[in-house]
């Protein structure tokens, strides 16, 4: 098997430069001398926010996703702005999303979104002690916030309700909190 890595970069060609995602071609070429190219969607990275008002509930809110043209349930959640932080980031996103600002807050972890083409970085943060300050949604963005209990919120991924990885995976770290 040959492995294609960085080190080998031979070309990287810019296709696109955008407000959200830039795109890139790079060719590699391993030491046979064989060449592949890999398209790579560069992203600043996101925040994720698992938010409890209670210990056995969380926070999701539906949301319009153009790209797939549905309504999504999801954890809230937004893009990192260019040279920002990620946890002022989930501070600003937890508030303009739910209009909720929260206390206390814990890292849960780093997740990779779709490495396979996809250089974005999700920072998961557990948000706790709300306190309902108001909404602040993005002129182009509506949100309905739902409260549910986080059993309720689980068994809505195994009907298909919950098609959203990034909530996926953050319900699943929430669940493991609550198992410690």
């Amino acid at each position: 098997m040959t492995l294609f890595t960085r080190a080998h970069l031979k070309d990287t060609r810019r296709i696109h430069e955008g407000s959200i995602i830039n795109l890139r071609a790079d060719t590699l070429v391993a030491p046979d001398g064989q060449s592949v190219i890999r398209e790579v969607v560069e992203h600043n990275g996101g925040v994720v926010i698992a938010s409890q008002p209670a210990p056995d509930r969380v926070l999701l809110i539906s949301q319009y996703r153009y790209s797939i043209d549905s309504e999504l349930l999801e954890l809230p959640a937004g893009r990192i702005e260019k040279g920002e932080d990620p946890f002022p980031a989930a501070k600003r996103e937890l508030i303009e999303e739910t209009g909720f600002k929260a206390g206390h807050w814990q890292e849960l972890g780093r997740l990779y979104s779709a490495p396979g083409f996809c250089d974005e970085v999700l920072y998961m943060y557990h948000a706790q002690e709300l306190e309902f300050v108001g909404k602040n949604l993005d002129f182009d963005e509506e949100t309905e916030v739902l409260d549910l209990s986080l059993k309720e919120a689980w068994s809505m991924i195994a009907q298909g309700k919950i098609r959203d990885a990034k909530t996926v995976a953050g319900l699943g770290l929430l669940l493991n909190l609550s198992l410690q």
